[in-house]
């Protein structure tokens, strides 16, 4: 599938934060002389066809009471960072998990981002992801302040 000029403004419409109405294409379908039964059925073909990936919300963890952030860097043989990362990756506070190259002097390979109220909390809920996951080999590094929070734009 090629992508349009509709669609390209489709794309940049979803990408910013959605009108908070019961029918939130409706003003960008009149502004396109489109329907919006068209905006909704190029989104969908978009995701059928593998062009956009996910159309989600994004919670701002902090403003909504999870104040405590940690990213845990793990230490997993690499022969279960599959298995090791997705179950990290289905614990409900959890929002990122990644897999990376061991760096020089930094040996860890797969990353957590773990959310909560308190900092007692996260780390309970880590250990108990480790007992899960049986890795004891973990390092917290906890979020201090946040310099910028923006998702990639595409055009």
């Amino acid at each position: 599938m090629g992508i349009d000029r509709l669609d390209k403004r489709i794309i940049a419409f979803v990408q910013g934060d959605l009108p908070l109405k019961s029918r939130p294409f409706q003003g960008l379908a009149t502004e396109l002389g489109i329907s919006e039964a068209e905006v909704v059925a190029r989104l969908q073909a978009m995701a059928d066809q593998g062009v956009m990936r996910r159309f989600g919300a994004t919670l701002r963890h902090q403003k909504s009471g999870f104040a405590a952030n940690v990213m845990v860097a793990w230490r997993v043989p690499a022969a279960d960072c599959d298995r090791v990362g997705e179950r990290l990756a289905s614990f409900r506070r959890v929002s990122h998990c990644y897999h990376r190259e061991i760096c020089d002097g930094f040996d860890y390979n797969l990353f957590s981002m773990v959310h909560g109220r308190s900092e007692e909390e996260v780390r309970q809920l880590v250990e108990e992801m480790a007992r899960e996951v049986r890795i004891d080999d973990y390092a917290l590094l906890f979020s201090r302040e946040e310099l910028k929070k923006t998702s990639m734009r595409y055009y």
